[in-house]
């Protein structure tokens, strides 16, 4: 399972035309991510989006705007850890819960405190975590062995990694940066599913 993670400042064509092109090679779910939007034009954006996704039956996710979530209807939040702990009376109309996991700890308590998945990185070194430590596939084992809820795995992941990705123990994958600024989602998707036998 592939889940879109978007960054519209590294797209470089029009932003809602490439979530189209996402949409339509029908990923798991897209994360609206945009973390430098105010409330109000991540709503816009987010509103735009669910028309798009909701063309090709794809989930679209909210992330961290509890509230425009909520307005828009959108069963789907996915949230920081630290957002996640101080809003969880907030959280009981949402059908799927993500968590940003960085530790064993935060994934068992994730899991418990009824997040749906989680997801943990960055894997790989990647440009989104310059100077940041990746933390490596035999970390993300530890926390795939921790618990039972789906675990997506993100961080400089490519085609080439996927299997061993796989192997630690995630059911999927998080793309970001390869979806944002390349000539064709759609194919990028396909080459993907590759390795889950889609």
């Amino acid at each position: 399972m592939i889940i879109s993670v978007t960054n519209r400042l590294l797209c470089k064509n029009d932003f809602l035309q490439r979530i189209e092109q996402i949409a339509k090679a029908l990923p798991y779910r897209i994360i609206l991510r945009e973390k430098d939007l105010q409330p109000e034009k991540y709503e816009q954006l987010a509103s735009e989006c669910l028309k798009i996704c909701s063309r090709y039956n794809v989930p679209l996710v909210i992330n961290s705007h509890i509230a425009v979530a909520q307005k828009l209807k959108i069963p789907n939040i996915h949230l920081p850890m630290k957002i996640f702990l101080n809003h969880l009376d907030e959280l009981s109309t949402f059908k799927c819960i993500g968590i940003s996991v960085h530790s064993v700890e935060e994934a068992k308590r994730s899991e418990d405190l009824g997040a749906s998945y989680i997801i943990v990185g960055h894997i790989f070194q990647t440009d989104c975590k310059k100077g940041v430590p990746p933390i490596g596939l035999d970390f993300l084992k530890q926390v795939c062995e921790a618990v039972t809820i789906p675990v997506f795995a993100i961080g400089g992941i490519t085609q080439l990694d996927t299997t061993d990705v796989l192997k630690a123990g995630a059911v999927g994958i998080c793309v970001m940066s390869q979806l944002m600024t390349c000539k064709n989602p759609e194919e990028v998707l396909m080459s993907y599913y590759n390795f889950f036998g889609i």
